[in-house]
């Protein structure tokens, strides 16, 4: 189900379209990302990654802590963040084995639908913050070598 090579793949470069329907096979498609993800052992992965350009993804919060969570995200949206910034080591299941730098925003704020329907909005900071973040670039068409400064 993960397409991988991404940075020529027209899915993973294209915009991603909005949800309007959720429905029964919309949930099937999250739960199969979700397994997708953990079979990968990713922390987040969106559709585009999956072969559809549709606005959704899947984030695994608090990883290795007592705290895990997965929260499934239907056309989810920056709506704040903060101006600190913070440097951190990121990877990307569709780029297997390539890890580097990218500056993201230190904490944000997300509102989205989830699988009922119901607007939810959360307000994350570090990882869980950089995952959001390199998720909802993928469904922008961006990558996150897109972001790595270059380092002469």
């Amino acid at each position: 189900m993960l397409i991988e090579k991404g940075t020529e793949n027209k899915i993973l470069r294209g915009q991603s379209l909005r949800i309007n329907k959720i429905d029964k096979k919309l949930c099937r498609f999250l739960d199969d990302m979700k397994e997708t993800m953990l079979a990968a052992e990713g922390v987040g992965l969106a559709a585009p990654q999956a072969g559809k350009n549709i606005r959704a993804v899947v984030c695994r919060f608090n990883h290795g802590t007592p705290h895990e969570t997965i929260v499934d995200m239907i056309n989810p949206e920056i709506i704040d963040f903060s101006e600190d910034l913070e440097d951190g080591e990121e990877g990307c299941l569709s780029l297997p084995g390539k890890f580097d730098h990218v500056r993201r925003y230190k904490s944000l704020t997300v509102k989205f639908l989830d699988r009922k329907g119901r607007e939810n909005i959360l307000k994350l900071r570090e990882m869980n913050a950089r995952i959001v973040q390199h998720e909802v670039d993928h469904i922008n068409g961006k990558l996150y070598i897109d972001r790595v400064e270059s380092r002469i």
